[in-house]
């Protein structure tokens, strides 16, 4: 049986950084996107990527996470890199240090990039202009989620070929949600069409201004969407009574199996976790074949190799994708 033909990657990533999907350009984007696919295809041939050998990514969480923090590590393992994991709780944050003179004493023992993840809106950019070390944003407050925009599009192009023309629908608490906003970003970069839907008082003061439709009732919007993505309540972030109760919010906007057949037999489910099974979608909605939340959660992997590669070692994964014929 022949090998399955090696994807090819065009195109360059000229960013020190990454800090918002607003700053790369469509074609950084897609260079990213087109190196994930090399290294999932690396995998099933068993190729090994040592592109960040003698290489260290510090994992700068200031949030709880699951998915996010260990598939940066895996994906710097992967790449035969070596991880250290902060945690704020136990450093000397607790004694009164800086977010910036943490990061600056963490530099000073010559990391290869930072992967940050902050409450606060803005922070990775602060780092990004204190210290010299590559800073990757991990989700930084209301702002932006860039790398998970990037595995979300890297699982639709997986399942639905080009984005180009495509309908994405997505429901729920966009106001507080990064990753709401680093997927209208990036869906509109790479030609898809964007609606977003949930209560008024979680929509942004004028959703039309992000260049996206939007509706109040989910209802009109999904008969059409190749693509729906129900997003978490994230009461964390919002202030008190922006929505009545949690069982009202999972009746009006929640995808139930009612809605769930108003959707074309086709469309795609996406949520970027953790779900609150029975508040923004059904059990039955989130384990049906119509889901690939789970695809999310591993092509976010293979999607984090290609930025940590590309940040860490752009050279040697040049020569790598040379050497393995994936160069377009």
């Amino acid at each position: 049986m022949s090998q399955p033909k090696a994807p090819k990657v065009t195109g360059e990533f000229k960013q020190k950084h990454l800090i918002s999907i607003a700053d790369l350009a469509k074609t950084e984007i897609e260079y990213l996107l087109q190196t994930a696919k090399a290294f999932a295809h690396a995998e099933k041939l068993g190729q090994s990527t040592p592109i960040l050998q003698g290489k260290t990514v510090v994992n700068l969480f200031f949030e709880n996470s699951t998915r996010t923090r260990f598939s940066f590590e895996v994906a710097t393992r992967r790449l035969a890199g070596s991880t250290l994991n902060f945690a704020a709780q136990s450093s000397s944050l607790t004694k009164g240090e800086t977010l910036i003179d943490t990061a600056k004493n963490l530099e000073a023992m010559r990391p290869h990039a930072l992967v940050v993840r902050h409450s606060s809106a803005g922070s990775p950019v602060t780092l990004s202009r204190a210290v010299g070390t590559a800073v990757v944003n991990a989700g930084d407050g209301f702002h932006e989620h860039p790398t998970q925009a990037l595995l979300d599009c890297y699982t639709m192009q997986e399942k639905l070929g080009s984005l180009a023309g495509k309908r994405v629908v997505i429901l729920g608490d966009i106001a507080h949600s990064r990753v709401a906003r680093s997927n209208i970003y990036c869906l509109q970069k790479l030609g898809a069409s964007v609606a977003v839907c949930g209560p008024p008082t979680l929509l942004p003061p004028k959703p039309e201004a992000l260049g996206v439709d939007y509706a109040y009732r989910p209802e009109a919007l999904l008969k059409d969407a190749d693509v729906v993505m129900a997003l978490r309540v994230q009461l964390e972030r919002q202030n008190r009574m922006q929505i009545p109760s949690i069982a009202e919010y999972s009746s009006v906007w929640g995808l139930n199996l009612e809605r769930f057949s108003l959707m074309k037999k086709t469309a795609l489910v996406l949520h970027p976790g953790p779900v609150n099974r029975g508040v923004e979608m059904d059990p039955e909605v989130a384990d049906s074949p119509n889901s690939v939340i789970l695809d999310q959660v591993a092509n976010g992997v293979v999607v984090r190799m290609a930025v940590l590669a590309a940040i860490c070692n752009g050279p040697g994964l040049e020569k790598w994708l040379t050497d393995g014929g994936y160069r377009g």
